[in-house]
């Protein structure tokens, strides 16, 4: 009896075998809506412009060499979809229970640590572009130079142009008459 459900199980255990499998990336095409991936599976099995599925609002181009996940619908091995990707070459570790973080393969991360979100550019700038204003609603402490491109204005309305132009026109209070020597 139970020769006669395997025989007739057979091709269903087979198709279901195939569904899920572990890849490796060789290639990553981002210039269509979808991105496209070479997969290999098997030691002689690979998949060429394998659609690779990525959630809502985040992106990547994995490097060649990471690993994934990918699915045959109905175990149709000629169309795969990849739905996970890994690079243990450049997954942080160590993290903490509950914390999440974005990172790259040169270093750049933003990690939302258990105490406040750190942010390392991996000795590359930052830059916030497309935005008329930035809002830093609580206290600024900066380590190193502020440098201006243009004027910087206090909560008294008073810029340091404006401030600049008074003093240099200022007469001194020691001599009367005299100017400063020195521009401010």
């Amino acid at each position: 009896m139970f020769d006669s459900i395997e025989k007739m199980t057979a091709g269903v255990r087979g198709r279901a075998a195939l569904m899920v499998g572990r890849c490796i990336l060789k290639a990553v095409g981002d210039g269509k809506a979808v991105q496209l991936v070479q997969t290999q599976l098997l030691a002689e099995e690979v998949h060429d412009d394998v659609e690779r599925i990525q959630e809502y609002g985040f992106t990547s181009v994995p490097k060649p060499g990471a690993e994934g996940v990918v699915v045959f619908v109905g175990g149709n091995r000629d169309h795969g979809l990849v739905i996970a990707v890994e690079d243990r070459r450049f997954r942080l570790r160590a993290l903490e229970s509950g914390e999440v973080a974005l990172y790259d393969d040169q270093g750049q991360k933003v990690h939302l640590t258990r105490s406040g979100i750190v942010i390392d550019g991996a000795g590359k700038d930052v830059t916030i572009v497309n935005a008329p204003t930035v809002h830093v609603p609580q206290d600024l402490t900066v380590g190193r130079d502020i440098i201006a491109q243009r004027d910087v204005i206090d909560h008294g309305a008073k810029s340091m142009d404006g401030m600049r132009q008074v003093f240099n026109a200022h007469r001194g209070h020691n001599f009367p008459g005299s100017t400063p020597d020195q521009g401010m």
